[in-house]
């Protein structure tokens, strides 16, 4: 029988899985969609804002050991996660970076041009940090969609920063008028196109300047992509992260499965998982749709990784009742509706309803309004615990980090 199922396959369900099957257990993860990586910008956001106040952080870890009662102070050792996971990318090819002063947040560009907090960025996204002081050329390609170098360079201006704009034709890459980024990126896997676009790319921009790029430069052979414009241009080349589907994101993505796969791990993507099956406060399965009858999943233990209301592990209705979606597990999320929400939208001190999600005791363990126990073989982490407003506070990959490490090693007791 499978030691452990992991429920989810975003970067909390990916990182926990990999920590678990090198730890010795035999490891499946089920999940009805492919997470959220394909959404985000590819970067590990440790901590960008302090909660109920949305004012900057300049230096996450230092912060994170001030908190209470978040999943940061749970999980621990977030330094170590960190290490553990740039240490793991590396190997896999795709290695991040931080800022220069470490333990300092870098701030990129944003895809309309604002500053935004990271910890850990792609190497290729490292050169947009505007703590640098190099111009910047913003690159477009006309005519491909969701990729505004007009706007980013003027918002960019406004920030105080020197930035300019130009486009190139995107026939230079691709015949294909409707195109989304990740196509884009794997045209750009042909070293014969990367020749191209740096021959234009030297027509356009000017000594001192580094350039920003979308998020295109290759998606099988992306490391190759950078160091062969760079080495072209004389010149830095950034990415800048686009709209979803995100190429950054769904890099990272393929290097975690590519790890997963390594250790043996099985994936079962597409498996709507909607019911479990309780015997003496355990889990005996799980079940998912099929064509014909619900598919069973058998394990000794599970880890519930299915995010929190925006990832779909949590769902709310008109009366107020908000539930989690597989366990039933007992939520903190406020009963009124009344109480969801605060009066200003953009209120500094965010949302309840985004606070609310899974409860859990030191060992990621589900618990009650009482701190009882819910079922002995159940674990949680990542978006769906409570206590954390994680896109509000842009810690959104280190908790799903932290909490997924930490929570694995509870259930292999390390």
């Amino acid at each position: 029988m499978t030691d452990l199922i992991v429920i989810g396959a975003g970067l909390t369900g990916m990182i926990a899985a990999y920590t678990a099957a090198k730890a010795g257990l035999t490891v499946k993860l089920v999940a009805k969609g492919l997470g959220a990586l394909h959404w985000n910008a590819g970067t590990m956001d440790v901590l960008g804002y302090y909660p109920d106040e949305q004012s900057p952080v300049a230096r996450p870890l230092d912060a994170i050991a001030q908190l209470t009662n978040h999943p940061y102070t749970l999980a621990g050792h977030v330094a170590d996660a960190l290490k553990n996971f740039s240490a793991l990318t590396n190997d896999l090819g795709l290695p991040f970076g931080g800022a220069k002063n470490s333990g300092e947040n870098l701030w990129l560009t944003s895809p309309v041009g604002a500053a935004r907090p990271t910890f850990l960025a792609p190497r290729a996204q490292i050169g947009g940090d505007l703590a640098r002081t190099e111009p910047m050329l913003i690159v477009g390609l006309r005519g491909m969609r969701d990729f505004y170098p007009e706007l980013i360079a003027e918002n960019l201006r406004k920030q105080g920063h020197a930035a300019r704009a130009a486009f190139l034709p995107l026939d230079l890459i691709t015949a294909r008028h409707d195109i989304n980024p990740v196509q884009i990126a794997r045209a750009l896997d042909n070293p014969g196109l990367q020749t191209v676009l740096a021959i234009e790319l030297k027509n356009l921009v000017r000594p001192g300047e580094r350039i920003g790029l979308p998020a295109i430069l290759g998606m099988n052979n992306h490391a190759d992509a950078l160091e062969r414009l760079q080495a072209h241009l004389g010149a830095t080349v950034f990415e800048i992260p686009t709209l979803p589907p995100s190429v950054p994101g769904v890099r990272l993505n393929n290097a975690l499965r590519r790890a997963l796969e390594q250790l043996g791990v099985r994936v079962d993507v597409n498996m709507d998982v909607e019911h479990a099956h309780i015997e003496n406060k355990r889990v005996v399965w799980i079940e998912s749709e099929s064509a014909s009858r619900p598919l069973k999943h058998r394990a000794e233990k599970f880890l519930l990784a299915t995010g929190g209301i925006l990832g779909g592990g949590i769902t709310n209705d008109h009366t107020g009742v908000s539930r989690e979606v597989i366990f039933d597990l007992p939520l903190n999320i406020p009963t009124a509706r009344g109480a969801w929400f605060r009066a200003r939208l953009f209120d500094p001190a965010g949302h309840p309803v985004f606070r609310g999600g899974v409860m859990v005791n030191r060992d990621f363990q589900p618990v009650d309004a009482n701190g009882a126990r819910v079922y002995d073989n159940v674990w949680a982490a990542g978006g769906v615990l409570a206590n954390a407003d994680s896109i509000a506070e842009r810690s959104l990959e280190g908790v799903a980090l932290a909490t997924g490490i930490a929570a694995a090693r509870r259930i292999c007791n390390l």
